[in-house]
């Protein structure tokens, strides 16, 4: 087989990166979007999540109905969908337009995330296939991160609105240069294989265990990580009283050493560490940050640490799972559907974190949060003992 086409591996990456910056735009900016729009907690909640709907609801059917229209073509359309709504975003007067494009935007960047590992999949050689993965989980924490320190040099002289513009020109950036250096890639061309109908493929994967446990195990990663990320902002704006550019800085901090689980997950990984450990390991353990974060009586200081502590300690989850996927995939063919099993199960997280977080922050006061939580990672580290399990069985067949 030919060498792996790292520079085309970078290219995707980077085009998912772009595309967390739609989702890292909204942080930093709820304080801005709330004043703006008389924006309640409650809605400021569902902007953060509104982007996981569309995938927490068809993550399977997309991602398998995608492979038929051609992965390529799905990285291209996403990101020229994610610059046209994140422009006209821009002009909303109303939280009800500023939702509905957020539901647009997460169109785009669900035809990105689900199209995007399935081409450097199939572009890598197998031998390369967890490095490329551990690459790939990079993208969220590394476009989210990015945006937020962008924001944080946008919003205090201006409004959420030009965070909006900045994101909308990136994608239109990165919509020229797939169309310059991926259209002509002869290596992205779609493979031809025997295909079952769809709904016999979406029901073999939800139905296979190794890909219902990595779904449930990155739904509770992600609910805890925008419960925690999401609010952020807000909670050092409100609770620690520090300015709204201070805050975006911090949480973009946060948000970036992310990477840093990423990559050390792989790393770990290659060196004989098991899936289990680290997945089990990171989620257990940062139950106790999560609480210390939000709990009243934590020095300033010493929460914000274990914001960073936990988002850098928890990141191995994400390269493990996206790992897992060739592995636990029920078929060859199906590596796809597999992948948008998991991005339902993250987005679905993504979805429940924030509204839940506000309902019970608006009951209970911050440390309420907690509950969430430490709820959202006990799920996630029976869900990683469970695929140990599972893997244990398969390999040994």
């Amino acid at each position: 087989m030919r060498r792996t086409p790292w520079d085309l591996v970078g290219l995707l990456v980077a085009a998912g990166i772009i595309a967390a910056f739609h989702v890292g735009k909204a942080p930093p900016a709820l304080p801005s979007i709330r004043a703006d729009l008389d924006a309640s907690l409650r809605q400021g909640g569902w902007l953060l999540s509104t982007v996981s709907l569309v995938s927490a609801v068809s993550g399977v059917a997309f991602s398998d109905t995608a492979a038929r229209f051609g992965d390529r073509r799905l990285v291209l359309l996403g990101t020229a969908v994610t610059a046209l709504a994140s422009l006209f975003a821009a002009f909303a007067t109303s939280v009800g337009l500023l939702l509905l494009s957020r539901v647009v935007e997460g169109l785009g960047i669900v035809a990105i995330i689900v199209a995007g590992p399935t081409l450097i999949l199939r572009i890598t050689r197998p031998q390369d296939h967890r490095l490329a993965m551990t690459i790939w989980s990079t993208y969220m924490p590394a476009g989210a991160g990015a945006m937020m320190l962008v924001s944080a040099i946008v919003l205090p002289n201006t409004s959420w609105r030009a965070a909006w513009i900045v994101a909308a020109g990136a994608s239109a950036i990165m919509f020229v240069l797939l169309m310059l250096r991926a259209l002509p890639r002869r290596e992205l061309d779609d493979v031809p294989m025997s295909r079952h109908p769809v709904v016999h493929e979406i029901a073999e994967t939800v139905s296979s265990g190794g890909p219902i446990a990595i779904a449930i195990c990155f739904g509770g990663y992600s609910c805890c990580w925008f419960a925690v990320i999401g609010f952020l902002p807000t909670l050092q704006i409100e609770r620690l009283h520090l300015a709204t550019e201070t805050a975006a800085v911090v949480t973009a901090i946060v948000t970036v050493v992310n990477t840093g689980g990423n990559l050390a997950s792989g790393w770990l990984m290659r060196r004989g560490v098991p899936r289990v450990a680290l997945i089990v390991g990171a989620t257990l353990s940062m139950g106790a940050c999560t609480v210390g974060v939000f709990a009243d009586g934590v020095p300033d200081a010493v929460r914000l640490v274990l914001a960073g502590l936990y988002s850098a300690v928890v990141g191995v989850v994400p390269a493990a799972l996206f790992s897992a996927i060739p592995v636990h995939a029920p078929r060859p063919q199906l590596v796809g559907a597999a992948t948008g099993f998991l991005l339902q199960g993250s987005n679905l997280g993504g979805l429940l974190g924030p509204p839940l977080t506000a309902a019970l922050v608006s009951a209970g006061g911050w440390p309420a949060a907690a509950w969430l939580t430490c709820a959202a990672l006990g799920v996630s580290a029976a869900a990683g003992a469970f695929l140990h399990i599972r893997e244990g069985r398969k390999l040994n067949l």
